[in-house]
C-alpha cells in the first residue's frame, strides 16, 4: 500500500498517487485556477466549506469517445489552525474522473458514520473529467479520541479508500 505525507500526517492509499494532478481551482473551497490539490494550504485557504465551483452539472450519460476515468483522492486531516479554532473537518478530495456521478462513504473506525457529512456535486473540470469533495466535521475530541477516519469514493463499481489517523500526525 502506497502512503504519503501530508503536513506532517502519512496517509495511506490503496492506489498509486499521481504527482502533479492539477484541479483548475474547482476542487476546494478558495482555490482558484492553477493551485494543485497537493498543497494542504491551498485547501485551507478558503476558510469555509463553500466551494467555489463553476454551475455546471454532470451529464447523466457518457460521451462518445470519452474515456471512463477513476477519481484521484487525497484525504486531509483537520489543520493545526482548525484545531486551535475548536473545529475538526477531514476533507476527502476527488478529481479526474469520468463519467461524474461518485458516491463517498466515511467510516470512523470501520462503522459508517452519516452525521457530519457533506459532499458536493460534481463539477466538470477544464480537461472534461470532474471533480468533487466531501467533509466529515468532527469536534477536536473525536478527532483526538486516536480513532482512524477513511473516505470510500465509489465511481463506476470500484472503490478507492484513503485513511487518516490523528497518530499518524504531527
Amino acid at each position: 500500500m502506497a502512503s504519503r505525507r501530508v503536513r506532517g500526517c502519512r496517509l495511506s492509499r490503496r492506489h498509486e498517487w499521481e504527482e502533479g494532478t492539477d484541479t483548475g481551482g474547482k476542487v476546494s473551497p478558495g482555490y482558484t485556477d492553477g493551485h494543485d490539490v497537493n498543497s494542504h494550504q491551498d485547501y485551507r485557504r478558503g476558510g469555509g466549506k463553500t466551494p467555489n465551483y463553476r454551475s455546471e452539472k454532470h451529464p447523466s450519460s457518457v460521451h462518445a469517445g470519452q474515456p471512463k476515468a477513476a477519481p484521484s483522492v487525497t484525504l486531509f486531516p483537520p489543520s493545526s489552525e482548525e484545531l486551535q479554532a475548536n473545529k475538526a473537518t477531514l476533507v476527502c478530495l476527488m478529481s479526474d474522473f469520468y463519467p461524474g456521478a461518485v458516491s463517498v462513504a466515511w467510516k470512523a473506525d470501520g462503522s459508517a458514520v452519516t452525521q457530519g457529512v457533506e459532499t458536493t456535486q460534481a463539477s466538470k473540470q477544464s480537461n472534461g473529467k470532474y471533480a468533487a469533495s466531501s467533509y466529515l466535521s468532527l469536534s477536536p475530541a473525536q478527532w483526538k479520541a486516536g480513532g482512524r477516519f477513511s473516505c470510500q469514493v465509489t465511481h463506476e463499481g470500484s472503490t478507492v479508500e484513503k485513511t487518516v489517523a490523528p497518530a499518524e500526525c504531527a
